[in-house]
C-alpha cells in the first residue's frame, strides 16, 4: 500500500527540512518544493510561479499540503513589501487554488505568533500579556500583515460556497529557530545562548519536533473531517508552566525569577549551577491549550523537561532539532541570521 503524499513547501527551511526528514518515518511520502535547492528539496521553484505550482499538483496529486514556505521577519531588511505580498499572500492563494483543483484532503498553513504584533509587548510596569486564540492580531510589520492576510485567504477559500477549497487549518507557531536572538540587547544579556532558549520554552518557544507533530495532528484531524472545512487558528508553542491569573502576569513584569521557581521548583538551583540567569521581565505568555485539546497534540519538549535535562547535563533539544541545525535566512552575509551553510549553498 502506497504512503499518502504530502506536499511540503519551504522544504529548504527549518520546518520544511524537519518535515521532509520526519514524515517518511510517520507513514507519509513527502514531496518538497523550495526556491532554494537543498538535500530535502524535490523540486526547485517558486510558489509565486503558478505554472510551476500547477505542474507539481498535476504530477504528484498530493493528498495533503503543509505550507511552510514564506518570507520571514529577517527578510524585511532584504526584500520589498511587494516581495512579501507576492510570496506570502499570492503564493498562498496559488497553492490553495491548485489544491482545490486536485481535491486535497487537508491544507495546513504555517503562520506565526508574530501576527499578534503589538499585542505581545505591553510596556514595562504592566502585566505580561496572556496570548491565546481570542487575542486580536495587531501586526506591526509587513511580515505580520501578510501572514494574517494569508490566513484570511485560507479562510475565504476553504469556506467558499461556489467552489469550496481544501479543508484548512492554520498553525501560529512560536519561535523554533536555533540561531541566536535577532535582538542585540537580548543577545548581549545572555552570553550562553541555551540559557535564553530554555527560558523561552516557558512562554514563547517550541521544539521543532513538536511543531512537526502538531502539523501531523492537524493534517490528520482535517483529513478525517473531525475539524473543518475551515478549522480555524491554533497557537503552537511549548505548554507554559505558568498559571493564568492576574497575580502571576503582574509578577512576570517585575520578578520573573520568582514565577519561574514557583512554577518549576528547583529551576533556580539548576540555573545557578550552570551560571545561568533569569529574564528581568517576561512580556507575553503563549497559551497552546486549544491545540492540545482540539487537535490531540501532545508536545514532548516542555520547559520542565528541558530543566531536568540541563540538571543532568543532557541534551535538552530533540534529535530532529539537532539534525535540522542552523540554516539562516539569507544567501549573503546580513548578520545574525546568516549562516556559512546558506551562503555556500548559494555560491
Amino acid at each position: 500500500m502506497s504512503k499518502p503524499t504530502v506536499l511540503v513547501t519551504g522544504s529548504a527551511g527549518h520546518l520544511g527540512k524537519a518535515l521532509m526528514l520526519a514524515l517518511p518515518h510517520l507513514g507519509y511520502s513527502p514531496i518538497g518544493i523550495d526556491i532554494n535547492p537543498s538535500p530535502t528539496t524535490t523540486h526547485t521553484g517558486s510558489i509565486t510561479d503558478a505554472a510551476f505550482v500547477g505542474s507539481i499538483f498535476a504530477t504528484h496529486k498530493p493528498i495533503h499540503v503543509i505550507h511552510a514556505a514564506t518570507l520571514h521577519k529577517p527578510h524585511i531588511i532584504s526584500h520589498t513589501k511587494n516581495d512579501f505580498i507576492q510570496t506570502n499572500i499570492a503564493g498562498t492563494l496559488a497553492l490553495l487554488e491548485a489544491a482545490t483543483e486536485v481535491g486535497v484532503q487537508s491544507f495546513v498553513f504555517i503562520s506565526t505568533t508574530s501576527a499578534f504584533g503589538s499585542a505581545l509587548s505591553p510596556p514595562p510596569g504592566e502585566p505580561a500579556a496572556w496570548i491565546d486564540e481570542s487575542v486580536r492580531p495587531e501586526p506591526k510589520n509587513i511580515y505580520g500583515v501578510t501572514k494574517t492576510a494569508a490566513e484570511d485567504v485560507c479562510r475565504l477559500v476553504a469556506a467558499s460556497k461556489s467552489q469550496p477549497g481544501p479543508p484548512v487549518v492554520v498553525l501560529r507557531t512560536s519561535r523554533f529557530f536555533p540561531e541566536e536572538d535577532d535582538d542585540e540587547a537580548r543577545r548581549g544579556a545572555f552570553a550562553e545562548g541555551d540559557n535564553l532558549k530554555v527560558l523561552e520554552l516557558a512562554y514563547r518557544r517550541v521544539d521543532i519536533a513538536d511543531v512537526v507533530s502538531a502539523c501531523v495532528c492537524a493534517m490528520e484531524k482535517v483529513a478525517a473531517r473531525q475539524i473543518g472545512p475551515w478549522a480555524g487558528v491554533y497557537i503552537v508553542s511549548a505548554p507554559t508552566p505558568f498559571a493564568r491569573n492576574a497575580e502571576t502576569l503582574a509578577e512576570l513584569d517585575r520578578d520573573s525569577e520568582a514565577v519561574f521557581e514557583r512554577a518549576t521548583p528547583g529551576v533556580r538551583e539548576v540555573f545557578a549551577k550552570k551560571g545561568w540567569k533569569f529574564l528581568a521581565r517576561v512580556d507575553r505568555v503563549y497559551d497552546s491549550a486549544r491545540a492540545v485539546a482540539e487537535l490531540g497534540w501532545r508536545p514532548v519538549y516542555t520547559f520542565e523537561r528541558a530543566v531536568e535535562k540541563v540538571a543532568r547535563g543532557e541534551e535538552w533539544r530533540s534529535e530532529l532539532a539537532l539534525k535540522v541545525g542552523k540554516l539562516g535566512y539569507h544567501a549573503v552575509p546580513t548578520g545574525v541570521y546568516t549562516t556559512t551553510e546558506r551562503v555556500q549553498a548559494s555560491e
